[in-house]
């Protein structure tokens, strides 16, 4: 007679069940852990560009990816190797920063050299160089952007949650359940995350959790369309509420002469949040974005590629109309840039 425990785990669901359970209870009760140390090394101190007001923990982060990164080694969950060492990389030059404050070229060169070795590693046989050096420049991007977004409570850990839930939805459906393992732990790590980050938070992600889910964003993105589990277009429907804003705000930063790597309190988020919304609506109107962007790309994915990129151009209007109407009705206080 079979051992029970091996019928389970030989079910196809439960690779896609066993490990996300298990990457939200490792995460949930290490991130308590963190939330316990209160040294002045690892604390956020409000200044005059923040959005909090007393200081909190900044390395929340830590505690997410690590549950992840077990529970896929106990599990030996196919994530090629070279992405866990990018990962890896990521941490550790993004913790240092979290820590001691890296110099901005510091962090550039590692974001780029891990962008960089993903792209040769995953596109240099097959395509051609203009897509090696278009994918590193959209993974760095994709990195640091993640990062700009994650400044104000819920709102990182929510695109996290519904962004790799609608990828583990894409590839379950596809009938990859290894894959679906893959970003339901990252999903269900980032909602044990939210559950001490949505406001009022009690511990931020920091760069050690926002610049690796940032790469991750966009490798798994890429991994998925090499799988042919869904075209280019639909990674980018997925998390365009975080890439509308960044980049539509670092352009404008750009245009004004200031300093794009300054931090500064000029994202359409942080504005909701200084209007009058706060942290919790911000975030919540913030989610039902997502979720409507999210099930579009689930939708568009079962479409024509011409389809899904006049999808995606009905998404940028809606963008640009919801920007000119806060630029419009909003006064953002003089940047310093």
């Amino acid at each position: 007679m079979d051992d029970p425990v091996t019928m389970v785990l030989d079910f196809p669901l439960s690779i896609a069940v066993v490990v996300p359970l298990l990457s939200f209870f490792l995460s949930f009760f290490s991130i308590s852990g963190l939330i316990k140390i209160r040294a002045d090394w690892v604390l956020d101190q409000p200044n005059e560009r923040s959005l909090h007001l007393v200081p909190v923990s900044r390395i929340g982060g830590l505690g997410l990816l690590a549950g992840v990164i077990v529970s896929w080694l106990c599990f030996s969950v196919a994530i090629p190797d070279s992405v866990l060492m990018g990962i890896g990389l990521l941490m550790v030059i993004s913790l240092a920063d979290d820590v001691w404050r890296v110099p901005v070229w510091c962090r550039l060169m590692v974001h780029t050299a891990v962008a960089t070795s993903f792209s040769i590693a995953f596109l240099s046989d097959t395509y051609g160089w203009g897509l090696v050096l278009f994918t590193a420049a959209a993974v760095i991007w994709m990195s640091n952007l993640y990062n700009f977004m994650d400044g104000s409570d819920g709102l990182a850990g929510g695109m996290t949650v519904i962004g790799f839930g609608t990828y583990g939805w894409l590839a379950y459906a596809a009938g990859n359940n290894d894959f679906a393992a893959v970003n339901f732990s990252l999903a269900a790590a980032a909602l044990a995350f939210l559950i001490h980050n949505f406001y009022p938070a009690r511990i931020f992600m920091g760069d050690v959790g926002s610049i690796p889910l940032g790469y991750l964003a966009a490798v798994i993105g890429m991994l998925g369309w090499l799988d042919h589990l869904w075209s280019l277009w639909v990674p980018v429907l997925i998390f365009s509420p975080f890439i509308a804003d960044a980049t539509v705000t670092l352009m404008k930063r750009v245009f004004q002469g200031k300093r794009i790597w300054q931090a500064h309190r000029e994202h359409y988020y942080q504005r909701m949040v200084q209007s009058g919304l706060g942290h919790r609506n911000t975030a919540l109107v913030a989610y039902g974005l997502m979720l409507a962007t999210g099930a579009s790309a689930v939708w568009a994915n079962a479409q024509d590629v011409a389809l899904q990129i006049r999808i995606v151009a009905v998404w940028g209007c809606v963008y640009l109309i919801l920007m000119v109407i806060s630029d419009r009705s909003q006064k953002t206080p003089p940047d310093r840039g």
